[in-house]
Order: C-alpha cells, then sequence, then structure tokens
C-alpha cells in the first residue's frame, strides 16, 4: 500500500505502521529535529489525528508517547466496507450459511492459485515471504516482513475488509489457510496478532520446518 499521505502528515504513516512511538523516534524516523517533529504532531493534534499519553518506565522520568486517535486511523479506510457488509448479509439471508462458507473457500483457492503463481520464482524461504509481503502490501494490508532468531515475522499494519471480517471471521480464516499453503513445504504459520481481537495489526509468525 503506497505512502499517499501528504508531508504534514508523515508521522500519521509512521504511527500506523510502527504503532505508538516516542518523540525522539519519530524526530528520527522524520528525518528532523525532537522541535521539528513535536511541531508537526501538534499540529496533527490539534486536527485530531494523533494523541499523546505518558508512560512511566522504570525510575526515570515519564515518557510521552504518541499514538493514532480513531480519526488518525480512519486515513486508511476499510475498502467498500458498508457494500461489503451487505453484501455478506444478503448471501446469508438469501442462500444461508453454507452458501458463504463455499464463497469464502472458492475466493480462498484463487487467492492460494495467485500466491503459488507469483511465488514459484522463488527458492528460498525469505525470497517467498518477501514475495508475499510485497503482493499482501499491493493489495492494501500496509505489509512488511522481518526476520528474527524464530524465523520470520508476516506483519499487515491494515485490514482493508476489516468490516467484513469483523462480521464473518471465515475470511481471517481462509487468510490464515492460504498462507499455511503456499508456504507448507518450508514453514508453519501461526497468526499471532489479529486486528479484528484488538491488536493493532495482523502478524503471522513463520517458522522454518526442521527435517
Amino acid at each position: 500500500m503506497k505512502n499517499n499521505l501528504p508531508e504534514n502528515e508523515q508521522a500519521v504513516w509512521i504511527l500506523k505502521t510502527k504503532g505508538p512511538l516516542p518523540l525522539t523516534t519519530l524526530a528520527a524516523s522524520l528525518s528532523v529535529t525532537t522541535e521539528g517533529a513535536r511541531f508537526q504532531l501538534q499540529k496533527l493534534a490539534a486536527e485530531g489525528l494523533v494523541k499523546a499519553s505518558t508512560v512511566a518506565k522504570g525510575r526515570g522520568r515519564p515518557q510521552q508517547i504518541w499514538s493514532l486517535t480513531e480519526k488518525g486511523e480512519a486515513r486508511f479506510p476499510d475498502t467498500h466496507a458498508d457494500l461489503t457488509v451487505r453484501l455478506i448479509q444478503s448471501i446469508r439471508d438469501t442462500l444461508g450459511e453454507a452458501a458463504l462458507d463455499a464463497v469464502i473457500i472458492s475466493q480462498q483457492k484463487n487467492s492460494i492459485r495467485k500466491y503459488n503463481h507469483e511465488l514459484s520464482q522463488y527458492h528460498t524461504l525469505e525470497e517467498k515471504v518477501k514475495g508475499l509481503a510485497e503482493i499482501r502490501d499491493n493489495e492494501g494490508y500496509m505489509a512488511e516482513y522481518t526476520k528474527d532468531e524464530e524465523g520470520y515475522l508476516l506483519i499487515e499494519n491494515h485490514c482493508p475488509v476489516c468490516a467484513a471480517a469483523t462480521t464473518c471471521q471465515g475470511f481471517c480464516k481462509a487468510e490464515l489457510e492460504s498462507f499455511r499453503q503456499v508456504l507448507a513445504k518450508e514453514a508453519k504459520v501461526t497468526r499471532i496478532d489479529h486486528i479484528i481481537s484488538g491488536a493493532r495489526r495482523c502478524a503471522y509468525r513463520i517458522s522454518p520446518r526442521t527435517i
């Protein structure tokens, strides 16, 4: 998902992708001075996009942490949310839950075919995880990946179909199953963060299989 926010709202993007941050970290991410970052944040706070809270850590001075407000989160909208929810409810009401499940399974199969095709050019697990993150990012999930001692994390900082997923969690189950099937030979996939359960992001632990 491309960062199309204006220059004076770049802190909103950073807080969306990185979560709540202290002023000094935001300043470094913005490549400005601390005072410059504070000025930007104060303007964004006046517009209702960000907010500050004080967090006490150990014996040191309390630290000011900046995060997005609901209005700030709304800068990253749920794609066609109302229409999607109405369509889901219409399928349930007219055709039943089994028909809705069939639609979700069909979409899951389409996703698996697409991901397998686009990832077929890669050979290592890291290449495939990186490729999957790029695909999901292009689909609007603000996706990225990181590597650590346990393997990889596929991180989705935004859910463009959150209303649909909240109305029918079968979409989330299908998403997880798609990742598992695409990476089945190389890794195990577990969801460790879930937006509709209250987390800031969705995150998937990708653990390499051991022989």
